[in-house]
């Protein structure tokens, strides 16, 4: 068995490499140079691009997302370039990655559905983070929009990671979207309780919520006369951000007034008549 250490064989190695690097030496550090310097401008023009993009105020995410494929794509033409001054074959190679691409792009498609998806959120930009929002069946505040999926936290604190194509399939309502919401509250009353005095007294509780805007004026009025109650349409407009504070506190306090001035709240009941017959 042929020893590797020996010294006949070393030499020979030595003479190979020496031959080598006689031949393509220059080649090698030519590509190497290109590999470097090319990676270097890449990077360069990849910054230029994204601080370019901050001073057109485009999306954050969208800045670091089209930064790194910018950068990606110039990088792998510098190493094709530097692999061609090698001397390698370049088409060879260019059929073989094409090849393997296509083979990885068939094994990921789902992915490569969620990468496309993310892109469009990115760019149409129907909720950006910080939003709250629903989709995909899940409702929550957008933490987070990346390349493969969106994450929500919900009102009680939970991390929902949700793929962007599940998003971007279905309906998105983006609850957060404008500055002002209206509430939607509806009262009930009883068929015997006065009906005028009631609907003074919710127009009353409404004018005095300090948080309720003027503007859109708010509505009371009789929505429907229900099989147990009277219901009223109490619909005042506040600030989104107030929202849940505006509905709290008008549903508390119609509790406590109608309870004062003896304006019952009904509950559903049936109401059963006996009749008697001669046997």
């Amino acid at each position: 068995m042929t020893n590797f250490l020996d010294p006949e064989t070393v030499q020979q190695l030595f003479e190979q490499g020496i031959a080598f690097v006689s031949i393509h030496g220059l080649n090698i550090l030519i590509a190497l140079l290109i590999f470097v310097f090319g990676r270097m401008i890449a990077k360069r023009i990849a910054e230029l691009t994204r601080l370019a993009m901050r001073k057109s105020n485009v999306d954050e995410t969208l800045r670091a997302f089209l930064r790194n494929i910018i950068y990606y794509a110039l990088l792998a033409a510098v190493i094709i370039m530097a692999l061609g001054q090698t001397g390698l074959n370049i088409t060879s190679f260019l059929a073989v990655l094409g090849a393997a691409g296509l083979a990885i792009g068939l094994a990921l498609k789902d992915s490569l559905s969620n990468f496309a998806a993310g892109v469009m959120l990115i760019m149409l930009r129907f909720f950006k983070k910080g939003d709250f929002i629903k989709a995909a069946g899940e409702t929550g505040k957008v933490t987070a929009i990346n390349i493969f999926n969106t994450i929500l936290t919900t009102a009680d604190n939970r991390a929902i990671i949700v793929p962007n194509s599940s998003v971007l399939s279905g309906t998105i309502i983006n609850i957060t979207a404008n500055d002002t919401r209206r509430v939607d509250l509806v009262m009930g009353i009883g068929y015997d309780d006065d009906l005028l005095k009631a609907k003074e007294l919710l127009k009353k509780i409404v004018k005095e919520e300090p948080r309720v805007l003027a503007e859109p004026e708010p509505l009371v009025e009789v929505l429907e006369l229900a099989d147990s109650s009277v219901n009223f349409a109490v619909r005042p407009w506040c600030k989104t951000e107030d929202y849940w504070g505006v509905y709290y506190a008008i549903t508390e306090k119609v509790k406590i007034v109608f309870d004062q001035e003896g304006i019952s709240i009904p509950y559903p009941q049936t109401d059963v008549h006996l009749y008697k017959t001669d046997a």
